[in-house]
């Protein structure tokens, strides 16, 4: 018996420039106790920005109490995270958290959330085989997640995704739970990110909606009772919506927003896209290219983008993603064409060959166009190294169960060979 239900959710959303000021208010109408003390939580770049400190003005001026933690780390770890869970549990209570940066910042903020109302430790919810899956048991406190990035959608998500430093394997944390509880989505906050940044984000932004777009049907899953249902319960007609309309954005702001940081009709396009996107794979998943992206991430020995901080190794989240989309989808392409046609029609490319390599061949063009690395190899990787990335791709079951197609271990090798150059 197959599956007949789907479920849908979202946060509240508050879009607009501005937005970022009435956080005060918006904190106070959650906390139906009265709220008196909120975590902020950043990063040090952002921090930089001065945006925290703004948002952290506009609460304490509705007469609350706000602690800021700024030591979030872009591409958080399991240390970097235990580190702000410890940080949050010695200052506490709290009665509300904001998280005001990337989805890093937002990541952090969730887990902090987590085991402030709930006993354990971190790798306790780790998603399985690499933590325990726990479930939380209580609710969380009011989580109000502010992106200054245009990309990630974790404002939107019930993710919260960690590099486990033990296992070099990105992965992450998944409930309903974890769901902020409002996203305030203020386009003037991302007129600080650098060009490559915009380009990383972007492309998380094409995934996600790509990858909702062409996950497997809700409806072809196995019948479920209502407490085994996830978040993650394949493409549906609600969340195919915002995929849409978030890949039509896309196709006419991506371009000029990494050619132009200072054009704000672009920027806001993007931030409206992003927002989109979230809404539709925050529900239908995503699957492929993300579960490819975690080892891609995780194994990084020496590559530093411009725009990030160059104290350490990193291959962005985004970047990561994008590295094997057109091979990842190549491969899935007979699983619906309609669908892979109706993408790179949405985003401005020539159908009219209507082949397998017709999405691919338009998501290289966009790599290229903005600046992006020319594949795998460039990042530092080598035939050498499919085994390993294989074998980290296979862990993330979670991800790859939303896929149209069972994807084998030959498969998951032919798409890393096939992400080594893209031209």
């Amino acid at each position: 018996m197959t599956e007949s239900v789907f479920t849908y959710a979202a946060p509240g959303l508050k879009f607009g420039r501005g937005a970022s000021a009435e956080i005060g208010w918006d904190v106070q109408q959650l906390c139906a106790g009265g709220a008196s003390r909120v975590l902020l939580v950043t990063d040090p770049g952002v921090a930089a920005t001065g945006h925290p400190d703004r948002v952290a003005e506009g609460i304490r001026e509705r007469g609350l109490d706000v602690m800021v933690f700024a030591g979030a780390r872009v591409e958080p770890t399991d240390a970097s995270m235990e580190e702000a869970i410890a940080f949050a549990r010695g200052a506490g209570p709290f009665d509300a958290v904001v998280a005001v940066g990337g989805g890093s910042a937002i990541d952090t903020a969730k887990a902090v959330d987590l085991l402030l109302t709930n006993d354990g430790e971190l790798m306790d919810y780790v998603n399985a085989p690499v933590g325990g899956g726990r479930a939380p048991d209580r609710p969380l406190l009011p989580l109000v997640a502010v992106p200054t990035t245009t990309g990630t959608g974790a404002e939107s998500t019930t993710i919260c995704v960690l590099d486990v430093l033990a296992f070099k394997v990105k992965t992450g944390i998944s409930h309903a739970r974890l769901r902020p509880t409002l996203a305030v989505v203020d386009p003037d906050l991302t007129m600080t990110q650098p060009a490559m940044v915009t380009a990383s984000c972007g492309m998380d932004i094409l995934c996600h909606a790509l990858e909702s777009w062409t996950a497997r049907w809700f409806g072809d899953f196995d019948a479920k009772r209502p407490e085994q249902r996830v978040p993650y319960c394949g493409a549906n007609p609600v969340a195919d919506m915002w995929a849409e309309k978030s890949l039509s954005l896309l196709a006419g702001a991506f371009r000029a927003a990494v050619r132009d940081g200072t054009d704000s009709e672009a920027r806001e396009q993007m931030a409206l896209a992003a927002t989109f996107a979230g809404l539709g794979f925050g529900n239908a998943g995503v699957h492929v290219p993300h579960a490819c992206a975690y080892p891609v991430a995780g194994r990084v020995r020496d590559f530093r983008p411009a725009g990030y901080p160059d104290d350490e190794p990193i291959v962005p989240h985004g970047m990561a993603v994008v590295m094997t989309a057109p091979a990842a989808f190549g491969l899935l392409f007979e699983a619906s064409p309609e669908r892979h046609l109706r993408a790179a029609s949405l985003l401005g490319g020539e159908t009219t060959s209507g082949g397998p390599e017709t999405l691919p061949g338009v998501l290289r063009g966009l790599m290229r166009d903005v600046g992006l690395p020319s594949g795998l190899a460039e990042i530092g990787y080598a035939d050498a190294d499919v085994d390993d990335l294989v074998e980290g791709a296979l862990k993330q079951q979670r991800l790859l169960a939303t896929a149209p197609i069972e994807v084998t271990a030959d498969d998951l090798a032919t798409v890393f060979r096939g992400s080594l150059h893209h031209w």
